[in-house]
């Protein structure tokens, strides 16, 4: 701009001022025009592949959910997992009456299934808050179909009894769903086979409590490979179980001093019911 530009500019600007005016708008610029963004392309993830599912062996078992550790206190326990608590069943005695007619056809022991009369899956109340676990069928069991009904059955009654418990309050049930030929101790494998059928019946009925009668229930139940002598005298866990061990009633006829030990363990076991043993009724 040259000083004859600049001179008219200030005297222009100098008569705005006496006219009044202080300030010079500001022109307003038009906002930009908005252009959308062209679309990118979207490529649609391609399908999940199909996963092969295999159809549980036992359909009327409710689905185990995520393990949990046990938490027994004996000596010699072995890591094992457990279900957690378990769906509540709708309808507990159809959900056993369809696991034991599975149970009826199991020929998984070769041996058992070929000597036995019949297998003895269960009986008792299936909304029971205790759960009696045995180890196998006798010779009485197997002609009858439900567990301790022999000898030592009748005694196990006597127990109950004095115990203040009722047995269709209860819910009994063995390790063996057969009898082992010469009523011998159940083998390992045999155990393994029938572990299914017990978390079966232990899914279905929830039980509080839990009573281990003898070794082979209660180390097959608590994967433990402590003495029954070890694991009584105090609660172990399985699921939301409690769980106490003691003497098998077939072992006490043979040693009639160890029926102190199980009452022992009675008392204990009802105290934490509320009932006091040692008072008379």
């Amino acid at each position: 701009m040259d000083s004859v530009d600049r001179r008219v500019l200030t005297q222009h600007l100098e008569a705005l001022a006496r006219a009044g005016l202080t300030h010079l708008p500001v022109a307003k610029l038009p906002p930009p025009e908005f252009v959308p963004a062209k679309p990118t392309a979207v490529t649609a993830p391609p399908p999940p592949k199909a996963v092969a599912t295999v159809a549980p062996t036992i359909a009327a078992v409710p689905a185990v959910e995520a393990p949990i550790p046990l938490s027994g206190t004996a000596s010699g326990m072995a890591p094992a997992i457990t279900p957690s608590a378990p769906k509540p069943v709708a309808d507990r005695s159809a959900a056993l009456k369809i696991l034991s007619q599975q149970v009826a056809g199991c020929t998984r022991c070769e041996v058992l299934a070929s000597t036995r009369s019949q297998t003895v899956f269960g009986v008792g109340n299936p909304h029971a808050r205790i759960l009696f676990i045995g180890e196998a069928p006798g010779a009485d069991e197997d002609a009858t179909g439900e567990p301790f009904v022999g000898r030592a059955g009748q005694l196990l009654n006597d127990i109950i009894k004095a115990s203040r418990l009722k047995r269709e309050e209860l819910y009994i049930c063995n390790i063996l769903k057969c009898r082992p030929p010469g009523n011998r101790t159940p083998e390992k494998d045999e155990c393994a086979n029938c572990e299914e059928y017990l978390l079966g019946q232990l899914g279905i009925i929830d039980p509080e409590y839990i009573i281990c009668w003898g070794a082979v229930a209660a180390q097959n139940l608590l994967k433990s490979t402590a003495a029954i002598g070890k694991l009584r005298g105090k609660f172990h866990t399985w699921g939301r179980a409690k769980v106490m061990c003691t003497y098998h009633p077939s072992y006490l006829m043979r040693n009639p001093p160890a029926k102190k030990d199980v009452w022992e363990d009675m008392k204990f076991f009802m105290k934490d019911l509320g009932v006091d043993l040692n008072l008379k009724e």
